[in-house]
């Protein structure tokens, strides 16, 4: 019973660092990813001075700081240029140290739990506070007195969610839910692709799988952008689980079976609750309203690709040259150039030089990546396939999950059973 507890309470402050949200009774500014940046600087110097080596400021963090501190400097310029007084990025090297201190009490709250920390127990985490957030969103929406609870002490913009009819769970809404998602499902594809002890544990397969499955359909309902992790993490189990070699590999068979027995009885499920609650149809008829305009209407569309494809794609003035080099410094009044599409807001606020700035910063982190996990094939790009894919929707990043990777190691790491983990 106290290690179920133990285990709750890692899941709250997993979540809380993932999903981080704000409480009603507390200034909107101040929210949970916040709270825990403020443990965590303190606790950092104090392991720093008391000789414990688990966390130093070491070569690869110190590059990825640099370039995070270039490219604020850069949108600063930009601003003070432009004179419109739009910090949203130029504040940018606050919100990466805060992503960071904060993920550094995340790790060692869960290292405090478990006596260690690796890739997979992270993987774990993530995918069970995910599908929770996915099960929370739904009792939301349909149990009263549950929304009214979550909506009197937690703060998360619900008046705007509720007026457009979108799903929320506790910090977990639109396209930044969305995202996270897409994080998630790429690292349980790799975890049972890729991990020697998923591979060997049938029951840390299976259910990685359910929860694949299950942030894949409820995750949709939240956000459809949701669906860009599901594709790439399907694909990454297609390109390395073995399935598609010429001598067929037998954990590919038997990974590819597990997940067809597991779709199979969930679009069962689903098309039972299709079929009988209106409720569940709405969502289903949202969550994937390409598949239903595909075999409808015979074209695969969506309402917001539509929106996007017609009206969002706006670009700065071929000759307006300032604009295109250093940006308009506008960001946060998003609808006065008139798109929300990433790669044009980016281009619009800092131009694109330091857009190319805050690309190179998250080649560079998936290259650390890339050295410091050897064993999971290729799981940088996919991560990094992430960003430049939600660009085409929206404006946002995953330094969040980068900034959980650079703590899970203190640099001085050890090798054991070819996995890298925190002693």
């Amino acid at each position: 019973m106290w290690n179920l507890i133990k285990y709750i309470f890692g899941g709250i402050v997993v979540s809380s660092y993932y999903f981080s949200f704000a409480f009603t009774f507390l200034p909107e500014s101040v929210n949970t990813k916040m709270m825990m940046a403020v443990i965590g600087l303190p606790l950092l110097c104090y392991n720093i001075l008391s000789g414990e080596k688990k966390f130093v400021m070491v070569r690869e963090l110190f590059i990825a700081t640099v370039l995070a501190l270039i490219f604020t400097i850069w949108c600063c310029f930009t601003v003070d240029y432009n004179g419109t007084g739009d910090y949203t990025y130029g504040s940018y090297i606050i919100s990466y140290a805060v992503w960071l201190f904060a993920a550094y009490t995340t790790t060692q709250i869960l290292k405090s739990i478990h006596g260690y920390l690796d890739l997979r127990l992270l993987t774990y985490y993530l995918a069970g506070i995910s599908v929770a957030q996915c099960f929370l969103a739904l009792l939301i929406d349909n149990v009263p007195i549950i929304q009214t609870l979550v909506n009197k002490y937690i703060y998360q913009a619900q008046d705007f969610l509720m007026r457009i009819g979108r799903l929320y769970g506790i910090g977990a809404s639109l396209d930044n839910a969305g995202v996270r998602f897409s994080v998630v499902l790429v690292l349980i594809a790799t975890m049972v692709v890729k991990d020697v002890k998923v591979e060997k544990s049938q029951k840390a397969t299976v259910l990685l799988l359910l929860a694949f499955i299950i942030i894949t359909g409820i995750g949709n309902i939240i956000s459809r952008t949701t669906i860009v992790g599901s594709s790439l993490g399907l694909l990454y189990i297609l390109l390395y689980s073995g399935i598609i070699n010429i001598v067929i590999e037998q954990k590919g068979i038997k990974l590819t079976l597990t997940l067809s027995l597991l779709i199979a009885l969930f679009s069962s499920v689903g098309v039972f609750f299709y079929l009988s609650s209106p409720v569940f149809e709405e969502y289903m008829r949202f969550a994937f309203e390409g598949f239903f305009n595909w075999a409808e209407k015979g074209e695969w569309t969506t309402s917001s690709t539509e929106r996007l494809n017609s009206v969002m794609w706006i670009w700065p003035d071929p000759n307006d040259i300032k604009t295109w080099l250093i940006g308009q410094a506008t960001f946060k009044n998003w609808y006065a150039v008139g798109t929300d599409i990433g790669y044009c807001r980016f281009i619009f606020y800092c131009g694109a030089i330091g857009f190319s700035i805050f690309i190179i910063f998250f080649i560079y982190n998936a290259w650390v990546l890339k050295n410091k996990l050897p064993q999971y094939n290729n799981l940088y790009l996919f991560l990094l396939a992430i960003s430049f894919v939600v660009w085409i929707k929206v404006a946002t990043d995953i330094f969040l999950i980068y900034a959980l990777m650079y703590c899970l190691y203190d640099y001085n790491h050890k090798q054991h059973n070819d996995e890298t983990v925190i002693r």
